[in-house]
């Protein structure tokens, strides 16, 4: 009885601050939980980035290293102007963009709170050209500004037992924690504890992105082009109901299916 009274009111805990923290995905408008304070993932993001790069060598070729400020930056501002014009402004608050192109084979890219991004050059001969690259920065830089990590950091310190308190987690339990956020933010390798919602994190970015990419000028069509190369690259894939991806073939159909509303914001020009 004492068991079953512990679960209902860890239950109730859980479901009142759901309740509390509930608030709406731009542009998809799903509702998400977010338990954690954006000061206290602000602080974390700021220190595991600064970590990262005194640990990885930022490239030095001029050329791809401008090209990612570039298209970050074009990105950023289009960002900007959809939030501004949507009255969805103060969820930037506190973002100070940066972008880096760092030295390393793997193909891989992210973007930390506070629009901090980092670009791998490994994943370069993929994206092929400048709009090839921004299918990948509006798509990292949408999961920063949907708020993804904290809902994946809100969903797993609830899984353990640690409620809302990022704070304590990081005293109690400062490598876990270390690891739940590098995880969450793209930086680490473990699953997320509730698969299905990581997936769709991955589709709202791709949706968010195709519109960030097209108001920034480049043309969002580029994206299923970019992500067919992806799935030639070969390699054994774990089926999708096992991955926090969606499948190449699920994702490019979801691509297809957005773009016509991401065609309408589609300005060459970049005005």
């Amino acid at each position: 009885m004492k068991k079953m009274n512990k679960l209902f009111l860890w239950s109730l805990l859980v479901f009142s601050a759901f309740l509390m923290s509930c608030s709406t995905v731009p542009i998809t408008g799903r509702k998400q939980m977010n338990l954690l304070p954006e000061s206290e993932i602000m602080a974390m993001s700021l220190s595991q980035y600064s970590d990262f790069l005194s640990q990885n060598k930022l490239s030095e070729d001029k050329e791809n290293v401008e090209m990612v400020h570039r298209v970050g930056n074009r990105i950023a501002q289009a960002v900007e102007k959809y939030f501004t014009e949507h009255g969805m402004s103060d969820r930037l608050n506190n973002f100070e963009w940066e972008f880096n192109l760092v030295e390393e084979d793997t193909p891989n890219a992210w973007c930390m709170p506070g629009g901090k991004v980092v670009v791998y050059t490994g994943i370069l001969p993929i994206t092929e050209n400048e709009t090839g690259l921004a299918v990948v920065m509006g798509h990292e830089i949408a999961h920063a500004v949907a708020r993804h990590g904290n809902e994946r950091m809100s969903q797993q310190l609830t899984v353990q037992g640690l409620g809302t308190a990022l704070a304590i987690a990081i005293d109690e339990k400062p490598e876990q924690t270390k690891n739940l956020f590098m995880a969450a933010y793209g930086l680490g390798s473990q699953l997320a504890y509730v698969l299905p919602y990581s997936r769709t994190h991955e589709t709202e970015a791709d949706q968010m992105g195709l519109i960030f990419m097209a108001m920034a000028g480049y043309n969002p069509q580029e994206a299923v082009d970019f992500w067919q190369r992806m799935s030639e690259l070969g390699g054994e894939k774990p089926p999708e109901f096992l991955s926090t991806h969606p499948t190449d073939e699920t994702r490019i159909n979801n691509l297809k299916k957005f773009m016509p509303e991401a065609m309408t914001y589609y300005n060459p020009n970049g005005d």
